[in-house]
């Protein structure tokens, strides 16, 4: 895997966006749905998109393994999840791939993309992702393991063994932590001791990266060059990107009552896409009526994705235990 964007054709980047875009259209589409009592819960990426998705495109769906977390809407449409699938997963339907509408939107599980189901606690994913990485290291294939997580999350003991285990074992693994400076309702000076999440890596002995999470191109890089040391055998790297939270934690959250309204203001002005749309207009590889005319290609596919997952059976009542309690 290449260290810097040369591999980046415009094309390879262009379907980044529109995946960007498509995660953004799906998720304001959900979230008219939730007020209108169609969908019971959803916790919003906005804010988050860019990151998730140049990080994904830096690395090989199919090869690679991805312990995402509740958060990783635009992740996994760029692991190859459908926004119909997504959808499915929304409304709860018994198609939802992920767990035929068992499981909370946003435990995103995929076999076939190497996409391992989540939970809805926080943490857990990332012991996993370190034995994950040691079954990779074992079979010598290559791949890696990828695991994303927001700062919250590395107060929890989960993060310093992950962290502890991958590193003695030399495991291929990226820690990806998605800082969002808000663990629910508590600001990270009260959530994440001393500077911030990528200096903990030296306690391990391993690279920490500080990324600037609205910069596509920029976590292209810190990603790639973390996969070719994975792939090299040199072991994991923690990546800690710096993003924006431009929605509440969840549907069943208000950031109104616990951050200053200048603030959310000030972030709502940095909305990471349109800096991604600027600089690829800049590189002569959008245009403005190009960008208008995805935005119009992405407008249908919601609608198309909404209509079909709405349609759609619910779970047979029949089989509510099933996965609960033993069969037989």
């Amino acid at each position: 895997m290449p260290t810097d964007d040369r591999s980046l054709t415009p094309e390879r980047v262009l379907d980044a966006y529109r995946t960007v875009l498509r995660a953004r259209a799906l998720d304001d589409r959900r979230f008219v749905l939730n007020r209108a009592g169609k969908l019971a819960f959803i916790i919003s990426p906005r804010g988050h998109e860019v990151a998730q998705v140049a990080a994904i495109t830096a690395l090989e769906p199919g090869r690679d393994r991805f312990c995402l977390y509740y958060r990783n809407f635009a992740a996994a449409l760029a692991c190859g999840f459908t926004p119909e699938e997504l959808m499915l997963s929304a409304f709860a339907r018994a198609s939802d791939p992920s767990s035929g509408g068992r499981q909370t939107p946003g435990n995103f599980g995929s076999r076939r993309r190497g996409v391992i189901i989540g939970s809805s606690t926080v943490g857990p994913q990332i012991p996993k992702a370190a034995g994950i990485g040691l079954a990779l290291k074992w079979r010598g294939e290559g791949g890696l393991c990828f695991v994303s997580f927001g700062e919250g999350a590395t107060s929890q003991g989960d993060f310093h063994e992950g962290m502890n285990f991958a590193a003695i074992h030399r495991c291929p693994v990226i820690f990806f932590c998605e800082n969002n400076h808000w663990a629910i309702s508590v600001p990270q000076r009260l959530q994440v001791a001393g500077p911030g999440v990528a200096e903990r890596a030296g306690a391990y002995g391993i690279p920490g990266v500080r990324v600037s999470g609205d910069d596509f191109f920029e976590v292209y890089r810190v990603v790639a060059q973390a996969a070719s040391r994975a792939r090299a055998g040199e072991g994991p790297t923690l990546i800690e990107a710096d993003v924006l939270r431009l929605q509440s934690h969840s549907t069943d959250d208000d950031q109104r009552a616990y951050r200053d309204a200048d603030e959310l203001a000030a972030e709502a002005a940095r909305d990471p896409i349109p800096r991604m749309r600027d600089a690829l207009i800049d590189r002569g590889w959008l245009t403005p009526e190009g960008d208008r005319r995805v935005g119009e290609e992405v407008s249908r596919e919601v609608e198309r994705a909404t209509e079909a997952a709405e349609a759609a059976p619910d779970p047979d009542p029949a089989s509510l235990a099933r996965h609960v309690y033993a069969d037989g």
